[in-house]
């Protein structure tokens, strides 16, 4: 039995594809994942399963609350070990770290693209984008922040959802306890 962590994108925003965590629980306790828990409204969930295939597990989620919702959820897994690389990956300084935002790529972004979007710079904004994470950091706070998840995909051409450096920590102390 593995420690999983589900990533949902564009949930409880603004009131958009709205998902109490409770029936999301017990949706994916029925679907047969086990020890589920969610943390915050905004779409993390860990779980345990036996299957060892990420994709089939994305799938299974992905299918799942399409049934019982009725909307589309793009769904992004990580094992505890590939949030905590992402994690230790950050290249800022801790100061920066700790106020950064991760934006996590559900595909790898064409390398042309990448080139194109680090050459745009906002005052009191720097980003550094690796195969699977947007490292993001603003000084003035990601409400005020040019660059957003919306930015990030349109010009990358992929699916992202973004967590703050606290989400992050909670998440991987919620895995390892899982464990």
């Amino acid at each position: 039995m593995k420690t999983y962590i589900a990533l949902l994108r564009g949930i409880n925003v603004s009131g958009q594809k709205k998902i109490p965590m409770v029936e999301l629980r017990e949706l994916l306790t029925n679907s047969g994942l086990e020890n589920v828990q969610t943390y915050i409204q905004s779409g993390n969930v860990i779980f345990r399963s036996l299957e060892q295939d990420i994709q089939k597990l994305e799938l299974k989620i992905h299918e799942a609350i399409k049934m019982h919702f009725g909307f589309e959820v793009p769904i992004l897994i990580k094992t505890p070990e590939g949030l905590q690389k992402v994690f230790d990956d950050c290249p800022f300084p801790e100061e920066k770290k700790t106020n950064s935002y991760f934006t996590l790529l559900y595909t790898i972004p064409d390398k042309d693209l990448v080139k194109e979007a680090a050459k745009l710079s906002y005052p009191n904004e720097e980003f550094v984008i690796m195969n699977n994470c947007i490292y993001f950091y603003c000084s003035t706070g990601y409400g005020k922040a040019k660059y957003s998840n919306n930015f990030f995909e349109r010009k990358l051409k992929t699916t992202s959802t973004a967590r703050n450096y606290k989400t992050m920590l909670k998440l991987l102390e919620l895995s390892s306890n899982a464990s």
